[in-house]
């Protein structure tokens, strides 16, 4: 992967590559071995300015918010058919900016499509609401549209980069605004090569979708913009409070899709391997660096030990190694920094008490300055911090609980309420943990699945908004309701009676 020259990009705005305003460049490197394989700019606040400009010109000249809905669809069709045309393209981009495993970045590439076809066919299927009102004796009528917001600044991760920016784009588009793009600073690259595609082989019109990449001064220069009607992010709640309380000072509306610490909760009666197989899918798969990973493993007294027994075996047997290669099981953390953070958390737990049955370390026969073991902690007390505070790696605490009641406590005993599992064979009991779980997202005998058609979102600290779903378009709509006289006379208001 290691090249002498890395292949530089510049800003995507209006439909073509163009230079920087700024002389800064930020390095993309391949986390397996840290090599350096494209640059991309520093994006300036006047490259934002651009940016927007450009977004906020096709929005109003170039025809697109009036489109019908049956061109708005077949543009979004096209969308899907460019992306499984290069899904495998995508898929080993993905992975050479984030490293997580290439046979997992192709098949979210492969999946994307369907994305913007279920959206397309929302757009198509859409129809305005007749409201029976009974002002004025009936003879007013009344009808409730939707309208796109303008354009939408987005902001997004380099966990999942593409689905991430799918789950916004491709309702943003179907509802018929214009987008500006700040894509991490670590995974740009297919952000921009997804700008090139669109604009080179389907027939969106240029400046509906724009990419700035850039660090944090480029998203805060994004979010502050006076042009941009609508904030779109997945991330940090850290940033998401700053960015909701910038939304909150210009009014507008803002999506929010932030962190988790969800709980995973394995009840006695549950299949013990099918439990352990969607922990492990829950917290090591991607590496731990997902949202909705499932880093709380609480498990019933009566079979703890046996979990935790095989749960540890389960861990030391994971294969680490190169992403790009299709036997690795688990691939590096995205950045050093990220290594850092995980190695660090394992240490407070340590210091709290937590023991460390597997992982933990920096494993000694792999490259780069990545790649930490996937880690089980036990003897871990839901207050401590491992327990509470996000960590975003491969992490899992196990902790021991004896019944519902008190599972349920723990379990909701969090600032976050993003997913959690529960993993039982008494229907019942599953009921009623769904009900009683303080989560956007339940599953039942499963774990870390999704879907374009079902809603995705967090409760408390983890976010505002829905993505996906009829409800991930609604976030990209304004509401009008519009009131026609029937009547044909217009009492005077100063004469009662």
């Amino acid at each position: 992967m290691s090249s002498d020259r890395p292949e530089a990009y510049d800003l995507f705005l209006a439909g073509e590559f163009v230079p920087s305003t700024g002389a800064d460049r930020i390095d993309v490197d391949y986390p397996y071995d840290g090599s350096v394989w494209a640059t991309v700019p520093e994006g300036t606040a006047e490259d934002v300015d651009r940016a927007v400009n450009a977004a906020r010109e096709a929005f109003e000249s170039s025809g697109w918010a009036e489109t019908g809905p049956s061109e708005r669809s077949r543009v979004l069709h096209g969308i899907a058919d460019v992306l499984d045309e290069h899904a495998e393209e995508l898929g080993e981009l993905e992975t050479r900016q984030n490293g997580k495993l290439v046979r997992e970045m192709r098949g979210q590439m492969e999946a994307l499509g369907e994305w913007y076809r279920y959206y397309g066919s929302l757009a198509n299927t859409h129809e305005d609401r007749v409201v029976p009102v009974e002002n004025k004796d009936g003879e007013l009528f009344n009808y409730v549209r939707k309208e796109p917001v303008g354009v939408v600044g987005a902001i997004t991760p380099w966990n999942s980069p593409l689905l991430l920016t799918t789950w916004k784009l491709a309702p943003a588009l179907a509802a018929g605004n214009t987008f500006v793009h700040k894509p991490s600073e670590h995974t740009p690259v297919s952000a921009l090569r997804f700008a090139e595609l669109l604009a080179e082989e389907t027939d969106l019109p240029d400046g509906v979708y724009n990419v700035v990449t850039g660090a944090g001064g480029t998203g805060a220069a994004l979010t502050e913009h006076d042009g941009v009607d609508k904030l779109a992010f997945t991330g940090s709640t850290a940033v998401g409070r700053q960015i909701g309380s910038t939304a909150g000072e210009r009014l507008i509306p803002v999506s929010l899709e932030l962190g988790g610490k969800s709980p995973n909760v394995v009840f006695p009666d549950a299949d013990l391997e099918n439990a352990i197989n969607g922990v492990i899918k829950g917290i090591f798969a991607a590496t731990g660096q997902t949202c909705l990973a499932g880093s709380r493993v609480f498990v019933h007294e009566e079979v703890h030990e046996a979990f935790v027994d095989r749960f540890t075996e389960r861990a030391s047997e994971v294969k680490l190694g190169d992403p790009l290669d299709p036997e690795t099981q688990m691939g590096p953390t995205a950045f050093p920094g990220q290594r850092e953070k995980v190695e660090r958390y394992v240490d407070i737990a340590r210091e709290e008490g937590a023991t460390v049955t597997f992982g933990g370390e920096r494993p000694e026969d792999t490259p780069g300055e990545c790649f930490v073991q996937p880690t089980v902690l036990v003897d871990v007390e839901n207050g401590m911090q491992v327990a509470q505070e996000e960590i975003f790696g491969p992490v899992a605490s196990v902790l021991s609980f004896s019944t519902e009641s008190e599972v349920v406590e723990l379990a909701n005993d969090t600032d976050y309420g993003l997913a959690a599992g529960v993993w039982t064979e008494d229907t019942r009991r599953a009921l009623r943990m769904v009900e009683k779980l303080e989560a956007g997202t339940v599953w039942v005998n499963e774990y870390r699945t999704v879907s374009f058609r079902s809603p995705f979102g967090g409760y408390k600290d983890s976010g505002l908004g829905r993505e996906n779903g009829r409800e991930g378009l609604e976030e990209y709509q304004r509401t009008k309701s519009v009131w026609i006289d029937r009547a044909g006379e217009v009492e005077d208001p100063f004469t009662m009676g």
